[in-house]
């Protein structure tokens, strides 16, 4: 037998991941993480703008394709991904005058982990 070190596995530990509301309850600190990113999604334009930057090809967006498809202004654009960055949902880089935008993907699988449903619930509605 060889002497091969275990590999992780990843999203396993606490941090990483959010069990299913359904298994267990929230503990504090996740709840608030969690709240954040929700309430930034709650806002119909923040949920658009996350959905074209994810979609865009390449998986990033510049700030100068995400103002298009709205009818607010550039400072509106500019607000709502500030607010989305705040919550941990998207990444940004300057590259010379234009800032571009990235789904962050953990934080996408902390929202849809959380929402999971399990294959057997426990109890079935009457």
């Amino acid at each position: 037998m060889s002497k091969q070190a275990a590999l992780p596995v990843l999203g396993q530990d606490d941090d990483a991941c959010c069990a299913p509301m359904v298994r267990e309850p929230l503990g504090e600190e996740a709840a608030a993480e969690l709240s954040r990113m929700f309430k930034a999604l709650s806002d119909p334009i923040r949920l658009r703008l996350l959905s074209l930057i994810a979609s865009h090809e390449g998986g990033e967006a510049c700030v100068c394709d995400l103002i298009g498809p709205f009818g607010v202004s550039q400072p509106t654009i500019s607000h709502h991904l500030k607010v989305l960055r705040g919550a941990g949902l998207v990444g940004s880089e300057r590259r010379g005058t234009w800032v571009y935008y990235w789904v962050l993907p953990e934080a996408l699988a902390k929202l849809s982990a959380l929402l999971e449903i399990p294959a057997v619930s426990a109890k079935a509605p009457a």
